[in-house]
């Protein structure tokens, strides 16, 4: 087994997921205003360490999405942040794309951008501790989106960074989500998820990218956010698991869906359905970050001070959803 298959095996083993706390200045700026909590580095910080340091990070997370600003802070007792998750026992990463920014030739839609100097930010991140990384392509769907276009430049950017990734001995979360945003059918989605996913693959296996040593990060297939034809979570977990299979590479260790929009018990609850009707050899989890963190987030928002108060809201919610990695999460257990 190599190295790097190793390391996505550890994140994800026991049902442990990946806490998605990369979240820009500007994206963490607006959670904390919506909580009336004024957004300073020192409240950024707070609230991160808050989680980071909980004891579900022990059990349930099995690896953290850092933002550039967080990998480089000290805890309150001087620790370096990616010290204090490993002495959790997860694994830190680091996101390192700058941003999905208008793709030239079709300016409705997006192409990620940050793979000028990407080596020596890798060299850079790998010294301070990452053992892994993100790199996130967006796609929206309508009836002319995403286009080939589209489909083409992100496909071909997130096997640029995978391979980087892996020369420097960090295991590349490969990240294409289909956005839930706007009135298309699951069937719709279903569809372009696959096209966008299998055209991943095809420039992931033309750039050597060792698919052992990568993890999967999709959307779930969801009809869109304005759609009149909505699905049971049942079909969710069937037309997701239809497509994983369809379009994922066997060699892949492990999938850890994004929750994109979901409340944080239709997140735990089509996950646990995934991995009831699971019948690959893929480990099928999480890697969330709303839906780990929001309840955690307004309950922290009274009190910043409640430490102890704050971690037993996300404990909850970590556990939960390492319940559902496993497929024996169920309502009852959220009271």
């Amino acid at each position: 087994m190599s190295e790097l298959n190793n390391i996505a095996l550890k994140i994800l083993e026991k049902g442990k997921g990946i806490l998605a706390a990369d979240e820009s200045t500007a994206t963490m700026t607006k959670r904390l205003d919506g909580v009336s909590v004024p957004s300073t580095p020192e409240n950024r910080l707070l609230f991160r360490e808050t989680l980071f340091s909980s004891s579900s990070m022990k059990e349930c997370i099995g690896g953290v999405i850092l933002y550039d600003e967080t990998i480089r802070q000290e805890t309150s007792n001087k620790n370096k942040i990616p010290e204090l998750i490993s002495k959790m026992g997860s694994a830190p990463g680091i996101k390192v794309d700058t941003g999905a920014k208008i793709l030239a030739g079709s300016p409705d839609e997006k192409i990620t951008e940050g793979l000028d100097g990407l080596r020596e930010r890798l060299k850079e991140y790998y010294k301070l501790g990452a053992k892994f990384t993100k790199w996130r392509g967006v796609y929206n769907i309508s009836k002319d989106y995403p286009s080939k276009l589209s489909i083409q430049s992100n496909a071909h950017a997130l096997a640029r960074y995978s391979a980087l990734v892996q020369e420097y001995n960090m295991v590349p979360i490969v990240e294409p989500e289909v956005l839930m945003d706007g009135e298309h059918s699951a069937k719709d989605c279903f569809q372009k998820t696959s096209k966008v996913i299998k055209k991943c693959f095809e420039e992931l296996i033309l750039h050597k990218v060792d698919l052992k040593g990568i993890i999967l990060k999709p959307n779930m297939i969801l009809a869109g956010n304005k759609s009149k034809d909505k699905i049971s979570n049942e079909e969710v977990a069937k037309l997701t698991l239809k497509c994983l299979k369809d379009s994922v590479p066997s060699e892949v260790p492990g999938i850890a869906f994004l929750s994109g929009g979901q409340s944080e018990i239709e997140a735990t609850e089509n996950l646990n359905l995934i991995n009831k009707y699971n019948d690959t050899n893929f480990i099928m989890s999480y890697s969330y970050g709303r839906a780990l963190q929001q309840s955690a987030l307004k309950f922290w928002s009274k009190n910043i001070d409640d430490i102890n108060g704050t971690q037993k809201v996300f404990n909850h919610r970590a556990k939960m959803n390492t319940l559902a990695a496993q497929g024996k999460w169920s309502k009852d257990l959220e009271n």
